[in-house]
């Protein structure tokens, strides 16, 4: 709905198109409007005719000022009729009243700019005497038919009016003697001016002294205003799922980067970021219940790999080190974030290379050794046990977390999340052979299928 108009005291609006359905209105405050209009006519039958004549069109643009509504309201053989309802200004005073009841809670003014009439407003200014709602008697008929009570004329015409207020309770307000754009700047600056006193101790809300120390703007607290549902709008719906992360811009200017500024770094550490923000927002609306297509899929499952590690926390430098590294095409890349993380060239290849099959949880298995206890250790026995058949079992040596086949250059070691890590033996090193497995016996298989050739050199300080 739009209006137009002479200025802030008086607004138009164009004719509305014949109304459809059973009701006029959808909002509690509409249906005061109306209420009110049936408790002052006294001849049924005339409403009756207002209503028809507002379902079918016939009143003409509708021009809203203080203290009047008017439009020009067709009768079915084409005479037109100015018909003008007349409602009670407030005074001066009252305004003040009901400004300081507005500003006193800040989702009072919330709501109204969501064009809703809050239901706290109203029944606030009806405890201090104003009744922002007509009643009975309140809608005073004048029409150019020279009818005493409502005629279908006026009726027609507040019919049409309790459309507008329906989409915009400023329309009603505007009635009362205050234009949208004069209100809005007084609650802005009584709501400032609140709220500079309070700061200084001055008086807090509905004019209580502060105590000292004491101060902040007046209003609900969230709780309070969340409980209260008409004060929030629906939220939008998600956003569709980009194709693809955005690209980092260009930094290779003519200017001079600052002293320990590498423009190629920022580029690359920029477009990291990118990846990752598309990759969350994949996760995020596939939890929602957005379909994935297989890419989407694809890629957040890629993106789940490292993101915490495997107790769940956030990664550490070290980790987020290889995690760069792993992505990086540039073999420079991967020298300086090794060396920045502590790590020879050879260690970050390892690295790289576990990270790429299982993430935060493979780089933990490279690099940390851990003893199992006594729990642990049955389960991972039983597991063995169950593997293969009694003549089919390959003979294990246990040192900690790890089991090495005799007369294989393969090693099984055991995450703390109960999985099973293929590893190869490359000279004196051992080296990630492929992701986790439940099954002991797949992953030991996954570990002599990958071919002593494919392991590649690097350290982590332990052995068979």
């Amino acid at each position: 709905m739009s209006g137009y108009g002479h200025g802030d005291d008086e607004r138009t609006f164009a004719a509305l198109p014949p109304a459809r359905g059973a009701a006029f209105t959808r909002t509690w405050w509409g249906r005061a409007w109306l209420k009110a209009l049936e408790d002052t006519a006294l001849d049924g039958q005339q409403l009756k005719a207002g209503r028809r004549h507002a379902r079918a069109g016939a009143v003409g643009a509708v021009s809203v000022r203080p203290g009047r509504i008017t439009a020009v309201v067709k009768d079915r053989d084409g005479t037109a009729h100015r018909s003008d309802v007349l409602v009670r200004e407030f005074s001066e005073e009252e305004w003040e009243r009901l400004l300081d009841l507005a500003v006193d809670s800040a989702g009072h003014i919330a709501a109204l700019l969501d064009r809703e009439m809050p239901p706290h407003l109203v029944e606030d200014a009806a405890a201090a005497g104003l009744d922002l709602l007509p009643g009975i008697g309140d809608l005073d008929p004048e029409c150019g038919c020279e009818a005493w009570d409502h005629c279908p004329h006026t009726a027609a015409l507040c019919y049409q009016v309790a459309r507008l207020i329906d989409e915009d309770p400023f329309v009603l307000l505007l009635m009362r003697g205050r234009g949208e754009r004069t209100l809005l700047d007084q609650l802005q600056s009584r709501s400032a001016s609140r709220a500079a006193r309070v700061d200084r101790g001055v008086d807090g809300p509905s004019g209580a002294d502060v105590p000292e120390g004491g101060g902040g703007m007046p209003g609900v607290s969230a709780e309070e205003a969340y409980a209260e549902g008409f004060l929030l709008p629906p939220l939008p719906a998600p956003p569709a799922v980009p194709d693809g992360p955005g690209r980092s811009p260009s930094l290779d200017t003519e200017t001079e980067p600052a002293p320990g500024i590498d423009p190629v770094a920022l580029e690359f550490l920029a477009s990291d970021a990118a990846v990752r923000a598309h990759r969350m927002l994949v996760l995020a609306l596939g939890a929602s219940g957005e379909r994935l297509t297989a890419s989407q899929e694809s890629q957040g499952s890629h993106a789940s790999h490292g993101s915490h590690a495997s107790h769940g926390s956030p990664l550490t430098v070290t980790q987020d080190a290889v995690r760069l590294a792993a992505d990086s095409p540039a073999p420079w890349i991967a020298a300086r974030l090794a060396a920045g993380s502590g790590r020879t060239r050879a260690e970050m290849d390892l690295a790289t290379r576990a990270w790429r099959f299982g993430g935060a949880a493979a780089l933990a298995v490279l690099e940390e050794e851990w003893a199992p206890d006594a729990e642990a250790l049955v389960r991972a026995s039983a597991r063995l046990l169950e593997a293969w058949e009694d003549d089919e079992r390959p003979a294990l040596r246990r040192a900690g977390a790890r089991w090495t086949a005799m007369g294989a250059e393969a090693q099984l070691r055991l995450g703390k999340d109960g999985r099973w890590w293929p590893y190869l033996k490359s000279g004196a090193r051992w080296s990630p052979a492929g992701p986790a497995d439940r099954d002991p016996a797949t992953a030991l298989a996954t570990a002599l299928a990958a071919g002593v050739g494919s392991a590649e050199g690097g350290s982590t300080g332990g052995g068979g």
